[in-house]
C-alpha cells in the first residue's frame, strides 16, 4: 500500500519525469497552510503549500461546509483526497477533497493579504515573513547554497573545521568587534584577557589547520559592529573561508571561481521555481546576470590598472568620492562602474597598495603591494575577499610591528610561520551577499532569517 502523505515537491517532481503509474486517483495527506480560498458556485478551491517546494496544490472541495469556505489565509489545515491529473491544463494536478481538517484558523488581523507587502514591514513580522512567496523562494535557496557550499568542499577533499566564535584576535585589525564580558565590573577575569570579542573571522584560528590537512574550510557566524547603516552590511553574518597550503594567489583564484559557479549552478538547478520566480518579481536582469556568472570567464585586473581606468573615467562618469589615486580604498560605486559599465561581468582585482589591507597579507617585490585580490561582482561590488599568506615569521612579524599591532595577543598565530610553515592562500566569501546575487534582493536583511544590522530593532 502506499503512504498516502506525499509532498507537493514529490507530485510535481514525478509528473515532470513522467511518473505517472501511481498517481491519479491515489490517496493521499496533504499538511500545510492555506495561500488563498476562493468559492466559485457549488465548488471552492483551497491554495495548500507544505513547504517541500515553492508551488502550491490546489485543493477542490464542494460549498456544503461553512467551516471550509471561512477558512482565512496563513490557516493550518490537514487535506484528506485524491489526486486527479490534469496535464495540459492550467496547473498539472489538483486535489479532490474528502475531508479538510482546519488546525488552527489566523485570526481577523492576520497582516498577509493578498496585497502586495513591503519588505521593511514584513522585517517586523519575523515569524510569518517565510510564508510569502518572495521569502518562501529567498529562504528555501539559502538552505540550497549551504547545502551546495558543502558539497563543493567536501567532494573536493576539504576538512570542515569549527572556529571558535569567541576570540581575543581581531582578524582584520580594525577593531570594530562586539565585546564580550561575563561580568561587566570585572570584564577580565573570566577569560585572563582585558580584549575578548566575538570574531569577526576564522581566517586566523583555520590556517593552522590548512597545514595539516592541506584543504580545510570554515563556515559560520561572524559578528562585525560597523555602525554602517546600509544595504549590504549586518552585524551578525555567516562566511565561508577555505584555507589552501601550497597555494598562491593565482591559485586560489581559480579555486574561487570553480567554487562560485559550481555552487550557482547546482542551487539554480535544485529550486527552479524559485529562480523563476525572482526572474519575474524580483529582477527581471537576473537571469541574464547568473547566466553570465556561469558561463563567462572572470577577468583579472590589477588594482593599478583599475585605477587608470577610474581616472580615465572621471571625464565623463561622476563618482561621489571622485579623488581618485594609487592607495584609494575604492568604494561600491567604484567597484561597480568597473563590473558594470568597463568589464561586463565579475573581475578579480589583484595586488592592492599594502596600506589598505590586512597584515597577513604577502608582499609583493615592490614592496608597496601586496598579493591579495577581491573578487567584484555586478549591482553587489565586493563578493570575495582573499590573499596569499605571508608564511615568512620575521617578514610578518616586520608588518605588525610596522602597524604597531599588539604582537603578544598574536604569539601563537606568529608561531606557525617557526614551526613547519608552508605557502598557502585563502579566501573569504560573505554568505549573505552570495544571496543577495543569486536571488537578486537588493538589501542584506532581505536574505537574513532574523536580520540583526544597525540600528535595527531585536526580537
Amino acid at each position: 500500500m502506499l503512504n498516502k502523505e506525499i509532498t507537493i515537491k514529490t507530485i510535481y517532481q514525478k509528473i515532470q519525469d513522467n511518473d505517472l503509474q501511481d498517481l491519479h486517483n491515489r490517496e493521499i495527506v496533504l499538511k500545510g497552510f492555506v495561500r488563498n480560498n476562493r468559492c466559485l458556485g457549488q465548488v471552492g478551491f483551497l491554495s495548500v503549500n507544505d513547504g517541500s517546494c515553492f508551488l502550491n496544490a490546489q485543493v477542490v472541495y464542494k460549498v456544503k461546509d461553512e467551516k471550509i469556505t471561512s477558512i482565512r489565509l496563513g490557516s493550518t489545515v490537514i487535506v484528506k483526497g485524491r489526486i486527479n491529473l490534469t496535464i495540459g491544463g492550467y496547473q498539472p494536478f489538483e486535489i479532490e477533497s474528502e475531508e479538510v481538517i482546519l488546525v488552527s484558523q489566523t485570526n481577523e488581523n492576520y497582516p498577509l493579504q493578498k496585497k502586495k507587502t513591503s519588505f521593511d514591514f514584513l522585517r517586523t513580522i519575523p515569524t510569518l515573513r517565510m510564508k510569502t512567496n518572495t521569502f518562501n523562494a529567498v529562504f528555501r535557496v539559502r538552505d540550497s547554497l549551504s547545502y551546495n557550499i558543502h558539497r563543493y568542499f567536501h567532494e573536493n577533499g576539504y576538512v570542515w573545521i569549527h572556529t571558535p566564535i569567541i576570540t581575543a584576535n581581531d582578524c582584520e585589525g580594525e577593531g570594530q568587534t562586539f565585546q564580550v564580558v561575563a561580568d561587566s565590573k570585572h570584564p577580565e577575569e573570566y577569560f585572563n584577557k582585558d580584549n575578548v570579542h566575538l570574531t569577526v573571522s576564522g581566517q586566523l584560528h583555520v590556517e593552522p589547520f590548512a597545514l595539516t590537512y592541506q584543504r580545510v574550510y570554515t563556515f559560520g557566524p561572524t559578528f562585525r559592529a560597523e555602525k554602517s547603516n546600509t544595504t549590504r552590511h549586518a552585524a551578525e553574518f555567516w562566511m565561508i573561508e577555505p584555507e589552501v597550503a601550497w597555494c598562491d594567489m593565482e591559485g586560489i583564484m581559480d579555486i574561487e571561481e570553480d567554487f562560485l559557479k559550481f555552487v550557482v549552478r547546482e542551487v539554480r538547478k535544485e529550486c527552479p521555481q524559485d529562480f523563476e520566480f525572482f526572474y519575474q518579481r524580483v529582477d527581471k536582469d537576473l537571469k541574464k546576470r547568473l547566466d553570465d556568472f556561469e558561463n563567462k570567464k572572470f577577468a583579472r585586473v590589477k588594482y593599478s590598472d583599475a585605477i587608470n581606468i577610474l581616472k580615465e573615467a572621471k571625464k565623463t562618469h561622476k563618482f561621489e568620492v571622485d579623488d581618485i589615486e594609487f592607495g584609494l580604498d575604492l568604494g561600491s560605486e567604484h567597484e561597480r562602474y568597473l563590473t558594470e559599465e568597463v568589464f561586463k561581468g565579475p573581475i578579480f582585482l589583484t595586488d592592492y597598495p599594502k596600506d589598505i589591507k590586512a597584515f597577513y597579507m604577502k608582499m609583493n617585490d615592490d614592496n608597496k603591494t601586496v598579493r591579495g585580490v577581491d573578487l567584484l561582482v555586478p549591482t553587489i561590488g565586493e563578493l570575495c575577499g582573499g590573499s596569499e599568506r605571508e608564511d615568512s615569521y620575521d617578514k610578518l612579524l616586520g608588518r605588525m610591528n610596522e602597524l604597531k599591532m599588539n604582537i603578544p595577543a598574536y604569539e601563537w598565530y606568529l608561531d606557525l610561520r617557526k614551526n613547519g610553515s608552508a605557502p598557502h592562500s585563502g579566501f573569504g566569501l560573505g554568505f549573505e551577499r552570495m544571496m543577495m546575487l543569486l536571488t537578486g534582493m537588493t538589501n542584506i536583511r532581505d536574505t537574513l532569517p532574523y536580520p540583526r544590522c544597525y540600528k535595527d530593532m531585536l526580537y
